[in-house]
């Protein structure tokens, strides 16, 4: 990638050496060998346009000798000039008065640093880090540094505000040939080009440097270059390699500056120690160095970078190829690798000959442009051509971030973002995210699942996107071909690579020219080609492959162990990202309460077009809408599935029996090629697609023998549907009952789920009657139904299966149904008997006639059918023996019987005088004597109801009688005896004596003894009536 557009000449023709370098706004200062300094207008050049700086002034002799450094101070709007080891100041614009600084003689260099510092009213500065509580709040105060190297001596100057602050002086052990600021504070002193300190302005003290010393590969780069690359160099020997330039540091990032040491370019932190474990590797010491946020610029001498390799004579391999000229490397700060490397003469320069090339802009806060000055080394050239400023302008942050991203160095282009301000680059957070998500794939792609995955969990791409990665086994139809994978995460289309090609230094190339760009070092995206590609079928993963050429089964083996090694590996990282896409897409549905119970409710997933899976957007969880949240559920909850069907077969069945919102259509055909029925079953099940359920299992019944085993679980699975499934427990129970009806009858006698009873007897009698009548005895019998409805339709469907076998002569069936239509009517109360009685032919089951009469209270009518059409006098007179209860209406329903067979209402030849002398004779204590007597005819005699008259006589009404006297008698007996023992006395006397003790009573409490009339003492009582109750039975 080249971040630099081309080189542009804004001053030529400069006929004096160029020494110094500065600029301020629009004003490019120059200061030469001879002590002039010329001012430019760069405006244009500054705006983007193309074209020659304009001269606004020149003034010949500013100095007396060669202007050796410039520098501008903000703070007082004043050029800084160093000239004859005097450091002095000059107003702008005028450049009239100069003001010499005294305490800054003898001085070799200067550094400027303006910043602006929260600063306390004691003077003291804010750490940001580190805040200082208790002390009144900071202000914002610009602050400006001059430092000056003079010998063997530091002295600062200093401004705040503008306003001048005191000038202070430090010893140092040698004198600052370079000074470089690294922050506000600190900077770094170069007193050679290996001796380099740290100096602290805050404490005027210095900081030692610690570095880890690295072999130089200077020695080697020559010993590798031979002789034969040194032809053509003598004349600018002492420009390059040979000469010994001056020390180079510059500031690089916030608190870290480069020293170049020898070949070598070390980040030195504040603290003095390395701040980074990297170096930059320059394949000679560089000449001058500078920064451009975010790169760094490093002129190498001639002869020292080797050509390209593609520039390189094919038969010169032996004998390296260098570049006759003096380089300018460009390396990005973030990674350290060549960005671009430019040979002067530059692309579309007219320059010839030898030239040396220096960098003598002033980079403090590390801004675009940057100049650079080209002088040709013969001093004919130089009289004739002069010298020419170079500017470089840095492409669009945007450009460079997209070059970046073609050429796949995403670390890189996430480094160099995090460079840029947000109102620089106002979609850096977008842009962030996409790089992020493209670093992602090519660490995907360069096996690192983990990291991946997790950097797709951490920027919640879509899944969709993330599964397209994967093959069809995992991904179905959302796969895509590994040569879209960037284009699909937001980058470039894949271009089609060339051969790498091996170069001298090292590194990859792909062997084309750029230009003078030099390709990157190590490439981030790994070869196109690999794992995901070789499978092709959505079943290639997990079925075995077929036999192979014995000459190369082992070479082939191999290869295809490390692929489907690979292969595991990434599914098995799919562990990981599925349960935590699952929980977060869980989480943000049961906001919304939507559960995977209702997964049957939306629409599949197949309905839904792969760009509009693809086109959800990679935002959190609960910034997304519902039907979003739905996709997402299914594309996780199918990618889990197929994940387990690989390498986790024993936890499908878990996933299988809860509630998930996979794809069914994705994954069924795969468990049936594997013969995992109970798995599909269990998602058949959740996902409420019965219907294929049942025929799958209708499909496996046809391999069993055993008629349970074969309807078992056909039976089963319909026991547990529930009534909103009815039709198709209806539809698929069709082919049971077929088979075997006692057996399919399971069906509907389940208690797991109850059916609607009413639609599934209507169903049964669609069948067969008989089904309906057994599903309503079973209701009726063992579940203890009492609905009238249940009720009424058996009876009315034992009537319809009565009539219907009398119609068809079927007398078995016939004597079935009724016996059980009769036996139903009789003894249940729970149906309406008017109606069904208003349903019954009028010429046939009399008997079902009779009880619905006795039912309905019209006993006299229910006995006429019994005796005049059944002519069945038994169950007549049992119908009366059941219905009879005493002292109820039903307590002359033997008589009514009676009447029935003495008084017939209407004609018949039957003889019913014996029915009803039997009747007589069973059944006396429940006639009225008179009445039936009434009811005989006159020709009985006596002898033919004689047992009847001696039960009358016994009856209870002449029993009733004879107690009555009886008692009466015995009560008027027991009043007289009474009377009779009331009237005796028993007179006491001084003299009586107690018969028990034998001692005189005198006036104790007495007893007397009945019926003789004894009397004794009270406590001598029990014993005197036990002396008598033996002398009575002696």
């Amino acid at each position: 990638m080249a971040p630099f557009e081309p080189p542009q000449a804004v001053v030529s023709g400069l006929k004096e050496k160029i020494e110094s370098l500065a600029i301020q706004g629009d004003r490019l200062y120059i200061g030469t060998v001879l002590g002039s300094l010329h001012i430019y207008n760069i405006s244009e050049a500054l705006g983007g346009e193309s074209g020659p700086a304009t001269l606004q002034e020149s003034r010949k002799g500013f100095a007396r000798k060669a202007i050796e450094q410039l520098g501008y101070v903000k703070d007082i709007n004043s050029l800084v000039v160093l000239s004859e080891s005097q450091v002095t100041l000059y107003p702008l614009p005028a450049l009239s008065i100069s003001t010499p600084l005294l305490k800054a003689k003898t001085a070799f260099s200067f550094g400027i640093n303006t910043s602006v510092q929260h600063v306390y009213p004691d003077g003291t500065i804010a750490d940001s880090s580190n805040p200082v509580t208790g002390k009144a709040a900071a202000v914002p105060t610009v602050l400006t540094y001059l430092v000056v190297g003079c010998r063997r001596k530091l002295v600062v100057y200093a401004w705040k505000d503008g306003e001048a602050q005191d000038v202070k002086e430090a010893a140092l052990p040698h004198s600052a040939r370079t000074i470089t600021f690294l922050n506000h504070d600190v900077v770094c002193l170069a007193y050679s080009q290996t001796e380099h300190i740290l100096f602290s302005l805050a404490t005027m003290m210095t900081i030692e440097i610690s570095t880890v010393p690295t072999p130089s590969n200077s020695a080697t780069a020559m010993s590798n270059m031979g002789m034969g690359a040194l032809t053509g160099l003598g004349g600018y020997m002492t420009l390059g390699l040979g000469a010994k330039g001056k020390p180079c540091a510059t500031n690089v990032n916030e608190s870290e500056v480069l020293i170049a040491k020898d070949n070598d370019g070390l980040f030195v932190g504040s603290d003095g120690k390395p701040s980074r474990s990297t170096r930059i590797d320059w394949p000679a010491p560089p000449e001058d160095i500078a920064f451009v946020k975010p790169y760094i610029f490093s002129i190498l001498p001639a002869g020292s970078v080797p050509k390209p390799a593609n520039e390189t004579a094919q038969g010169s391999a032996l004998q390296p190829s260098f570049i006759l000229s003096p380089v300018l490397q460009i390396h990005s700060s973030i990674s350290l690798t060549v960005s671009q490397s430019l040979p002067f003469p530059f692309a579309g320069s007219s320059s010839t000959g030898q030239h040396a090339l220096r960098l003598l802009t002033p980079s403090p806060v590390g801004k675009s442009p940057l100049f650079l000055v080209s002088t040709p080394t013969d001093r004919v050239s130089a009289t004739a051509d002069g010298s020419t400023i170079w500017q470089f302008r840095m492409k669009s942050w945007s450009d460079q971030i997209n070059e970046l991203i073609e050429t796949g160095l995403y670390s890189d282009a996430l480094a160099l973002l995090e460079t840029i301000d947000s109102a620089v680059l106002p979609d850096k957070d977008r842009s962030r995210s996409v790089i992020q998500a493209l670093y992602a794939v090519s660490q995907f792609q360069a096996g690192d699942f983990d990291t991946a995955l997790d950097a797709f969990m951490q920027l919640n791409i879509n899944p969709a996107k993330v599964f397209a990665l994967y093959p069809e086994s995992v991904s179905g139809r959302l796969s895509v071909p590994r040569d879209q994978w960037i284009q699909l995460f937001g980058g470039p289309p894949t271009k089609a690579k060339k051969e790498p090609v091996a170069s001298d230094s090292g590194n990859m190339t792909d062997g084309s020219d750029e230009g003078t760009e030099n390709p990157p070092a190590v490439s981030q995206s790994p070869p196109s080609g690999g794992l995901m590609s070789k499978f092709k079928n959505p079943l290639d993963a997990i079925r075995p492959s077929g036999p192979k050429d014995p000459e190369t089964a082992s070479i082939a083996s191999k290869k295809g162990g490390r692929l489907q090694d690979e292969y595991s590996r990434s599914v098995e990282s799919l562990l990981k990202y599925l349960p935590d896409r699952r929980q977060k897409i869980m989480g943000a549905l049961e906001a919304f309460h939507i559960t995977p119970a209702q997964s049957h409710q939306h629409s599949f997933l197949s309905d839904t077009s792969i760009d509009d899976l693809r086109n959800i957007p990679s935002k959190p969880m609960s910034t997304l809408t519902p039907e979003q949240l739905v996709r997402f559920a299914q594309i996780v909850d199918t990618a889990l599935f197929k994940t387990y069907l690989i390498i986790r077969p024993g936890l499908l069945g878990s996933l299988c029996r809860r509630d998930n919102w996979c794809e069914v259509s994705e994954v069924e055909e795969v468990l049936i090629s594997r013969e995992k029925f109970s798995e599909l079953l269990d998602l058949y099940n959740v996902k409420k697609m019965h219907s294929k359920a049942l025929d799958l299992l209708r499909k496996l019944s046809e391999k069993e023998t055993d008629m349970r085993d074969k309807l078992g679980p056909s039976i089963s699975y319909l026991q547990r549907l529930s009534p909103e499934y009815i039709d198709q427990v209806f539809k698929h129970s069709r082919w049971v009952f077929e088979q075997d009806p006692d057996i399919a009858f399971d069906i509907f006698t389940s208690e797991e789920v109850e059916l609607p009873r009413h639609q599934v007897a209507t169903f049964l009698e669609g069948l067969n009657p008989k089904f309906g009548a057994r599903y309503l005895e079973y209701l009726i019998d063992e579940r203890g139904e009492d609905s009238y409805q249940l009720h009424d339709r058996l009876a009315e469907l034992y009537l319809r299966m009565a009539i219907e076998a009398k119609k068809k002569g079927d007398d078995g069936s016939y004597q079935e149904v009724s016996s059980k239509l009769l036996a139903f009517i009789d003894m249940t109360n729970h149906y309406r008997v008017d109606r069904l009685f208003g349903l019954l032919p009028t010429d046939d089951l009399f008997e079902a006639k009779a009880i619905l009469l006795g039912k309905l209270g019209r006993h006299d009518s229910a006995l006429e059918l019994y005796v005049y059409r059944l002519r069945d006098y038994d169950k007549a007179e049992q119908y009366c023996k059941r219905i009879y209860e005493p002292g109820t209406v039903t307590d002359k329903i033997f008589l009514t019987l009676l009447r029935i067979y003495l008084r017939p209402l209407v004609k018949t030849s039957d003889d019913l005088l014996r029915p009803a002398l039997g009747l007589i004779s069973r059944n006396s204590p429940r006639l009225d004597p008179e009445e039936a007597l009434q009811l005989l005819p006159p020709l009985v005699g006596a002898q033919d109801v004689r047992a009847f008259l001696i039960e009358a006589l016994r009856s209870p009404v002449f029993d009733t009688k004879v107690i009555r006297d009886i008692s009466k008698a015995r009560n008027e007996q027991v009043a007289r005896k009474l009377m009779y023992l009331e009237s005796n006395r028993v007179k006491v006397t001084d003299s009586r004596i107690c018969p028990q003790c034998h001692k005189r009573i005198g006036h104790s409490v007495i007893a007397v003894h009945a019926p003789g009339g004894e009397v004794t003492h009270y406590q001598c009582r029990e014993a005197f009536s036990r002396k008598l109750k033996e002398m009575r039975h002696s």
